[in-house]
């Protein structure tokens, strides 16, 4: 694991965001493909507008935090909302906990569907050891999260590099054709889509929105922050990280996008190595990508629930026991908890079940986080989460 002293908190910060954002969906290219790539030649520029956007709304997000020392989502939500907290700090709530019930049990699913096709391991059996994985590192608390999450993070985008840049090479040539015939409107082998601008343009705010739930699991990451700096420079890294890494994957996945096979293809990325160099060593390497993707978002998303318990609990000891000793019990207990409740439901078929909803979290997010955010920096800027802060 990356050592704190070498690893500034900003790039800490940045690494959180990333392995929140890229999960097995990602390394798998699926989420690329469904997201971008199928909405024609705006798949060269969509990225950016999408990490631009979460850059942005996260950037205040964590500003608030940090003014309000509000360190975990419900203790955000109540100090931001104000005066109709009890409408929207709820409904916050249910967007996070349908995300929490989602996202680590798929992170479940397809971790140990991955490492179950590697090993030979019944299935029940992988996805216990990638419950067991994140229990751990979720039980120690912020600070150990956010060093996993750039050791993760740094073994994520090594191993994508290792992936796509050998084959971008290789199939460059496919490439450039591919992106010839975006230019002409010819639209991928797996796209229904016309590829339009405003197609293209509103399943770019769609993806943003879609990983905007995710940003009350960042407001625990910002107590040890010293200064705003601190926050300013975690985004710009966040965004140049998260926006290099999906260029990279577009880059990449351009090479089979007019493949028939890609109709049909579950990993993208799999497709891509085995048209170009390297399937022998780089398929496994594909898998292990997807399992840590699914560890670290996993990590992430269970760590914000836990944060937000175990403070809950604290602020209502009367006793005043928050020693470190009892923080750690109170982590321990609460993680376990929470990663077995996500554990039952992959393992108990509730995934189907939720993921019908799960269509529609975005459009939740946009009305609970999105706008408000917006509403809120157009009448106030940052000056009223300063003066909240003095008042209190």
């Amino acid at each position: 694991m990356i050592r704190k002293e070498k690893m500034p908190l900003a790039i800490g910060i940045a690494f959180v965001a990333f392995t929140t954002q890229f999960g097995g969906g990602f390394a798998s290219g699926a989420q690329i493909y469904q997201y971008f790539i199928n909405f024609g030649i705006w798949t060269l520029a969509m990225p950016f507008m999408a990490q631009g956007l979460l850059a942005l709304f996260f950037w205040y997000g964590l500003r608030f935090a940090y003014a309000n020392k509000t360190y975990d989502y419900r203790t955000f939500s109540d100090r931001f909302y104000g005066r109709y907290k009890n409408l929207f700090s709820n409904l916050y709530e249910a967007i996070y906990l349908l995300m929490i019930c989602l996202a680590p049990a798929v992170a479940f699913a397809t971790g140990g569907s991955t490492l179950n096709m590697l090993t030979g391991i019944p299935y029940i059996v992988c996805t216990l050891i990638i419950g067991i994985a994140i229990f751990i590192i979720a039980m120690y608390g912020t600070d150990v999260v956010r060093k996993a999450a750039s050791t993760l993070s740094v073994f994520i985008i090594g191993a994508l590099v290792i992936v796509l840049v050998p084959n971008i090479i290789a199939q460059w040539d496919k490439i450039v054709a591919a992106i010839a015939n975006l230019q002409q409107g010819i639209m991928p082998a797996a796209s229904a889509q016309d590829g339009s601008f405003l197609g293209a343009l509103w399943r770019a705010v769609i993806y943003f929105v879609f990983q905007l739930a995710s940003v009350g699991l960042m407001y625990q990451h910002v107590k040890p922050v010293t200064n705003e700096k601190q926050i300013d420079k975690s985004m710009v890294y966040m965004f140049i990280v998260n926006a290099s890494c999906m260029m990279l994957a577009v880059l990449g996945l351009l090479a089979v996008a007019y493949e028939p096979a890609i109709q049909t293809a579950s990993v993208p990325m799999l497709l891509l190595v085995q048209t170009g160099v390297g399937a022998t060593f780089l398929t496994p390497l594909i898998s292990l990508l997807i399992i840590l993707g699914a560890v670290s978002t996993g990590v992430n998303m269970i760590a914000g629930l836990v944060a937000r318990i175990v403070d809950a609990v604290e602020r209502r000891d009367r006793d005043g026991n928050r020693s470190a000793a009892n923080r750690m019990k109170r982590n321990t207990v609460t993680s376990l908890v929470v990663t077995s409740a996500t554990f039952g439901i992959a393992q108990f078929g509730l995934i189907p079940l939720i993921a019908k909803g799960y269509a529609y979290l975005g459009y939740a997010t946009l009305l609970v986080v999105g706008i408000p955010f917006i509403i809120h920096f157009i009448y106030n800027g940052m000056k009223p989460a300063q003066v909240a802060a003095v008042e209190d």
